[in-house]
């Protein structure tokens, strides 16, 4: 997948795509099946399939002051993208000059001038340009008035709930620590990324070294212990794996910043500066203060064999089971 972070870097060649626009935090099921449109126009014009969004999200730009509220940072989203078929993703700087565009300058000077784009695929619910002030039906309008195809996706919503598939409400789940009601949003396992850190490496002196991860900047699923599939994305140990994770701010030492810690099962090898993508499968316990190291170490091996048990049953590359229904 070619990455663009600038209209500068457009070439003649990445001209003529056809691209789904949002910021697709998250990439849910709303989001893919507006990726979905797309690549059916792309594929009958035997256009590139593209994605255009925006880094940093619009909402860290406009309320700065908010919690973390990510799902993934830019380069999950990207590394997610690549693995949904994506040729080409148009990831503009969302600064002064871009937001600042109307609905029909946004759709001249970037679509149309700075892009080249023959068709979008947008949510039928999408706002854009100034003030969130154009909408599908002025998407449409422009689209017919400078020569690009536009189309728009239903809105899903949960069969069982009734509950509208967003990112919010993604959020909602993951805080209450319902990783099953999540990921039949997402349509896959809710993933952490990044690189591994060196920590202070007590897992390994307790019998269960881990893989330590930031997770500043996203959105803190409920803290606790959970059972995890775990994908080493890079480095001499890439491939999959089952695991257990602690996420959360380490009570039992007195740490203060959250962080991921896995343990992946069956695994002997270093892992410092490999990339990761864990998937939370199943939240198992709160985070806990022990009395003793004796009694987190009893804890940790109950832990482990719980999660053992429910991963056991699930396809390693699996993903869950969806129940969603368009509007």
């Amino acid at each position: 997948m070619k990455r663009i972070t600038s209209l500068s870097d457009v070439s003649t060649s990445d001209r003529g795509a056809y691209a789904a626009i949002g910021n697709f935090d998250g990439i849910h099921l709303g989001h893919q099946a507006v990726l979905d449109l797309t690549r059916k126009a792309a594929h009958a014009a035997e256009a590139p399939l593209g994605v255009l969004t925006f880094e940093p999200h619009p909402r860290e730009v406009f309320r700065p002051e908010d919690p973390p509220f990510r799902l993934m940072n830019a380069e999950a989203r990207a590394h997610r993208l690549s693995k949904l078929g994506v040729d080409v993703l148009f990831e503009l700087p969302f600064d002064k000059p871009l937001f600042g565009l109307t609905d029909a300058e946004f759709c001249e000077q970037v679509i149309v001038d700075g892009l080249g784009l023959s068709g979008v695929a947008v949510g039928a619910d999408f706002c854009f340009g100034k003030g969130r002030g154009g909408n599908v039906a002025s998407l449409r309008q422009a689209g017919d008035a400078l020569g690009f195809s536009v189309t728009a996706a239903e809105l899903l919503h949960l069969e069982a709930e009734g509950e509208r598939v967003s990112s919010t409400a993604i959020r909602n789940a993951l805080a209450e620590g319902e990783v099953h009601k999540a990921a039949s949003m997402l349509g896959h396992w809710h993933r952490i990324e990044g690189p591994v850190e060196h920590g202070a490496k007590r897992g390994r002196k307790l019998g269960y070294p881990t893989a330590n991860m930031s997770i500043a900047g996203l959105h803190p699923p409920r803290y606790g212990v959970y059972a995890v599939l775990v994908e080493v994305v890079t480095g001499p140990h890439a491939g999959n794996y089952r695991g257990v994770a602690s996420l959360g701010v380490r009570p039992m030492f007195g740490e203060s910043v959250a962080n991921i810690e896995t343990h992946l099962f069956d695994f002997s090898g270093d892992l410092y500066d490999a990339h990761l993508s864990v998937g939370l499968v199943a939240y198992l316990r709160p985070e806990m203060k022990f009395d003793g190291v004796d009694r987190l170490i009893a804890q940790m091996d109950a832990d482990s064999l719980r999660a053992q048990e429910i991963l056991s049953g699930i396809p390693i590359t699996g993903f869950p089971d969806t129940g969603v229904r368009s509007k």
